[in-house]
């Protein structure tokens, strides 16, 4: 019976993690002649391609992810055999990896990881930067999932598991006063000053939608594509501003805000996004099964 070769294993998983032969090279301090070597040593005694190259970019083929699924059990399950050994228990801390897009809210982050923040078990490794990025990460393997707000379309060289795990419905918030008792929707969101969401954000598409619909014009004083510094504008200014209230939910409970109302028609969806896989990681599998209440309301 043929014997896998687990050094060209090892050399195949850091190339696969890093999604660069150079940065691969330079990790495993070698010649990149010599690990291309050893790459096509492991694709030959498996009898497949385990890469497509794109540029500089190496991009796992198929069987490259089945191989990569198999190298990240051996490999952590290698590290949890040292960790045993030299604590003299089973500690077995599993690593999960998250990119959340930048304009995404805190709060809901927050309440996404929720169940893994009290676990000394787990290691949590996360990562903020814009879709394109955080997608190019996660298509070669540097992160277990991506948090966003809008989704993706599977693609045919990419193979996107995008699951929406929450909704909510957004809402005109402001600072309190006598103005809130006696709002009226829709008749008086023309006397507001607003603070909106940038023009590229779902929220603001719908809340445009909204207001042409119902012949509004809207008194824009700022847009702003950060849902953070968008809170603490709407906490230093007289103006309104369009969000879900778990942007502002601390605010909310604190009085600091108030909901003057919600805004038909107009939500704001919250997704996980992955790569297809045969084996997912076992935190995930826990995280996603989770309702939208329990990851928005999280205390």
């Amino acid at each position: 019976m043929q014997r896998l070769n687990y050094h060209h294993l090892h050399y195949f998983w850091a190339v696969a993690k890093q999604g660069n032969l150079t940065r691969a090279a330079e990790q495993l301090h070698v010649s990149q002649s010599a690990l291309s070597t050893q790459i096509r040593q492991l694709e030959d005694e498996l009898g497949q391609d385990l890469f497509e190259r794109r540029g500089r970019l190496l991009e796992l083929t198929e069987a490259g992810r089945i191989a990569l699924d198999y190298a990240d059990q051996i490999f952590s399950r290698g590290e949890e055999l040292i960790a045993t050994l030299r604590s003299g228990r089973g500690s077995q801390r599993q690593v999960l990896r998250i990119g959340a897009q930048s304009t995404l809210s805190r709060n809901f982050q927050q309440g996404f990881l929720q169940p893994l923040l009290p676990r000394d078990d787990v290691q949590l490794v996360l990562h903020s930067a814009g879709l394109d990025e955080l997608l190019q990460r996660l298509a070669t393997h540097s992160l277990d999932l991506v948090l966003s707000n809008r989704p993706v379309r599977a693609e045919p060289e990419r193979s996107w598991r995008c699951q929406r795990i929450a909704r909510q419905q957004v809402s005109l918030v402001g600072q309190p006063g006598p103005q809130v008792a006696t709002f009226r929707f829709p008749e008086d969101v023309e006397k507001l000053a607003l603070i909106l969401p940038g023009p590229d954000s779902e929220v603001r598409v719908s809340f445009d939608l909204l207001c042409a619909g119902l012949d509004l014009h809207a008194n824009i004083l700022a847009e702003v594509d950060d849902m953070a510094l968008l809170r603490l504008l709407a906490l230093s200014a007289r103006a309104a501003t369009v969000v879900p209230k778990v942007v502002v939910r601390d605010e909310l409970r604190s009085g600091l805000l108030t909901e003057y109302c919600n805004l038909p028609g107009v939500y704001e969806d919250f997704y996980a996004i992955s790569i297809r896989r045969q084996y997912q990681h076992p935190l995930l599998r826990d995280l996603l099964k989770r309702s939208p209440p329990e990851v928005l309301d999280s205390k």
